[in-house]
């Protein structure tokens, strides 16, 4: 799911420099789209940081250490961001490389709260992409806070796993609901563009993961085969075509006028609304058979589990990291404007190019840099 997530923002962000999803017709409407993929990202984050979390809570057990989870994190995802970030300022931006703030902002991925930012759009040139890292950080920051207070609510439903899991559904669902109000706020009093990138308004994708990962810890705690947690897993791997079918059809529905202007971000309050929660669907119809497949050497598990996707899996963090560095690099090589070009023609090269520099960073940052895990633990 990473790979896909991972592949379908870069064509989402080479459809809109060619200005491919900005043109009339169904194609460039469903590539105007592709950005679903991140809350797809952030679905994934709440599944697989909050599982441990909700199995604690449900069961108990040896809590999840909080300094250990927090350097993990740290490990894994700065070190090769510090590298993108140094590489694109010395490309692009050399004007402003003497600025402490800016550099403090960067590298601590505090850039999306800047009001009067010197750089254009969501960030400077080779970066625009990193707004959904700083949400992602928040994340992995907030999360022990929030898992310790929906704990402390799930154990007030007793000893019970079926009261303490629907306790922590009930908690979960607040969390998500802060995105509705934050979308409200966006726009009233006045409109202010900016709240969009800021950690609420994605609450709602986070949420879906953390339920789901609510949902799995329930059926490791749980042996009960007649629990709604363990006929739900049934359900599931009984149709999981049902569930894509459902979500290519939100993702359809998302594509047209009802979530706004392509491209240009969300310019109304209902476009707002309509967009998180056709997004939000389309992240749980695709991850929800993913995480309960079928048993069984299943259509769905030879997709999303050979060789090859595990691969782009492992690498897709760098893919996402490199792809803005790929794009200008190819166009500035090329001598082609923004907003022109072939979509197919520019995408081979510049797909080609993003995964070669993703696999450098795997192979001599990413997987060196894992290795500092042991100095915590």
């Amino acid at each position: 799911m990473r790979a896909i997530a991972s592949f379908a923002v870069l064509v989402f962000h080479v459809a809109a420099e060619t200005a491919t999803s900005l043109r009339e017709g169904f194609a460039g409407a469903l590539l105007a789209r592709g950005d679903v993929a991140v809350p797809i990202f952030f679905a994934l984050s709440g599944l697989l940081l909050y599982r441990p979390y909700a199995l604690h809570a449900l069961r108990g057990g040896p809590p999840v250490r909080v300094r250990a989870y927090l350097w993990r994190r740290a490990v894994r995802i700065l070190p090769a961001y510090w590298l993108v970030v140094v590489t694109a300022m010395l490309l692009w931006s050399r004007d402003h490389v003497s600025e402490a703030w800016t550099w403090i902002q960067l590298l601590l991925l505090g850039q999306n709260y800047d009001l009067t930012p010197w750089w254009y759009a969501l960030g400077p040139k080779g970066l625009v992409q990193m707004w959904s890292l700083s949400v992602e950080a928040a994340f992995y920051l907030l999360l022990p806070l929030i898992a310790a207070g929906l704990a402390a609510f799930a154990r007030r439903g007793g000893d019970d796993v079926r009261r303490r899991a629907h306790r922590l559904l009930t908690g979960v669902g607040a969390v998500g609901a802060v995105s509705l109000p934050w979308t409200v706020l966006t726009y009233y009093p006045e409109h202010r563009p900016y709240l969009n990138i800021w950690p609420p308004r994605s609450a709602i994708f986070f949420a879906a993961g953390m339920a789901m990962a609510v949902v799995v810890a329930w059926i490791q705690a749980d042996p009960d085969e007649d629990s709604p947690a363990r006929r739900f897993r049934r359900a599931v791997e009984g149709s999981p075509g049902s569930w894509l079918l459902v979500g290519a059809l939100a993702y359809a529905v998302a594509a047209s006028p009802v979530t706004g202007t392509r491209f240009f971000g969300v310019d109304g309050l209902w476009s707002g609304v309509f967009e998180i929660v056709l997004y939000t669907v389309v992240a749980v119809c695709l991850l929800v058979p993913a995480t309960l497949p079928p048993p069984g050497d299943s259509p769905l598990r030879r997709v999303l589990g050979n060789r090859v996707m595990g691969f782009l899996g492992r690498v897709s963090y760098g893919v996402f990291l490199w792809q803005f560095v790929a794009i200008h690099l190819w166009y500035d090589f090329t001598g082609q404007r923004p907003f022109t070009g072939g979509f197919l023609l520019n995408l081979v090269p510049i797909t080609a190019l993003t995964l070669l520099l993703a696999v450098l960073t795997h192979r001599y940052v990413e997987r060196p840099a894992l290795r500092l895990n042991r100095l915590v633990r």
